[in-house]
């Protein structure tokens, strides 16, 4: 990994912007806050995200959405990792908030670092250090990572080394956002979906959710929708509150608040539909329409996937099948949309459509092994991002 400056990795996918074009700030990694638990204070937590836009001028949004308390970040650094909690040397450098080192975020509230400067290649593995002094309470924070992290006792924000770092997690702590400046002819994605999306039964610290696949292809592409933010939620629905908010209470935060996005990727209804809890098919496609609507009121791009197969899964009966195919149908049909991937038809098995395929099935009969989640990216028609 070559490093070109501070946080500067050289790379054949990274954004060029000339001088004189106009820039814009565009999300190039993103995950759903929720409520956490306890957050015990004087502790460092180091954060390994991947980019997917480059550009430069990159910053951070902290979130202490679902505190009870006021949060303190004593200090936050951003590097570039060279392997599990080490980082390149020479890369980790200080954050700054308001042109203060630290920062104390209110509860219910997020805070936005001041840009830094530099440029950040596309698909480099980002990783942020915070050193927190005052947490009560509980957290805000993404609960499933597919992706260790670290924390430890004390101050070591600032260090490159992995020798302190002695703690694994399975969780991105405070860190909801990322984002970098670029021209203003590129912009994001936002995936906004349950735990398919989030990346359940994909291969730990590979990036191999499926929208982890969409991004390498957008890199790639003709297309300038270059970033992807995964605002995905395991057990998430529409409807209700539970697993997170729904879709419907979290899209401004979750996706209508991101700068640069340009298309919302909506593919959830899975845990409405096998919950049992009354929802019918209407109820969705209802949901579906007040969320294709806000999303249009803001500019933005509505793409959305029909729902997966899940028989053999302990809640499938044939009256939650019978939703599924309905609402399906109003996905395919409706035109409400402005595209549809039919990720139905990319999973399920030829000899049985209400069951997810084999070769697709990572042994629940609901969630698709990294196969599968590289089927559903090459599904998508990338000519269909910008249908709008």
């Amino acid at each position: 990994m070559a490093v070109c400056g501070p946080l500067t990795v050289s790379s054949a996918a990274q954004t060029q912007t000339p001088a004189s074009a106009a820039t814009h700030s565009v999300v190039t990694w993103g995950a759903s806050a929720d409520r956490q638990g306890a957050g015990p204070a004087d502790r460092s937590y180091r954060l390994i995200v991947r980019t997917s836009v480059g550009g430069t001028n990159m910053r951070i949004r902290l979130s202490n959405a679902f505190g009870e308390n006021p949060v303190t970040f004593a200090s936050a650094y951003a590097g570039l990792r060279k392997q599990g909690a080490e980082l390149v040397r020479g890369s980790n450098r200080a954050l700054s908030f308001g042109g203060a080192a630290s920062v104390t975020v209110p509860a219910g509230e997020t805070v936005l670092s001041d840009p830094l400067p530099g440029k950040l290649a596309a698909q480099s593995d980002l990783v942020i250090s915070l050193y927190v002094t005052g947490a009560q309470g509980p957290t805000t924070g993404h609960g499933m990572a597919m992706q260790t992290n670290y924390a430890t006792a004390g101050d070591h924000a600032a260090e490159e080394g992995a020798a302190n770092w002695t703690d694994p997690m399975g969780s991105w702590y405070w860190l909801d956002a990322v984002d970098v400046e670029t021209s203003t002819a590129v912009g994001s994605l936002v995936a906004l979906g349950d735990s398919i999306t989030d990346g359940w039964q994909s291969s730990t610290d590979l990036d191999r959710r499926w929208p982890d696949y969409l991004s390498r292809r957008l890199q790639k592409a003709d297309t300038p929708v270059k970033g992807v933010a995964n605002e995905g939620i395991s057990g998430n629905k529409v409807l209700a509150d539970g697993a997170g908010q729904s879709a419907l209470n979290r899209l401004q935060r979750d996706v209508l608040s991101h700068p640069g996005v340009r298309t919302v990727f909506l593919f959830e209804g899975v845990n409405d539909i096998k919950a049992h809890s009354g929802v019918t098919a209407q109820d969705m496609i209802d949901g579906y329409r007040k969320i294709i609507e806000r999303a249009h009121a803001a500019g933005k791009c509505v793409v959305g996937s029909t729902i997966g197969p899940f028989k053999g899964w302990y809640e499938w009966d044939a009256a939650a099948e019978s939703v599924r195919l309905e609402v399906n149908q109003f996905i395919r049909d409706s035109g409400e949309l402005d595209a549809v991937t039919d990720f139905d038809r990319i999973l399920r098995s030829p000899y049985d459509h209400e069951r997810i395929s084999p070769f697709f099935d990572n042994g629940d009969h609901l969630h698709p092994n990294d196969k599968g989640m590289q089927a559903m990216a090459d599904a998508v028609a990338v000519e269909s991002l910008t249908s709008c």
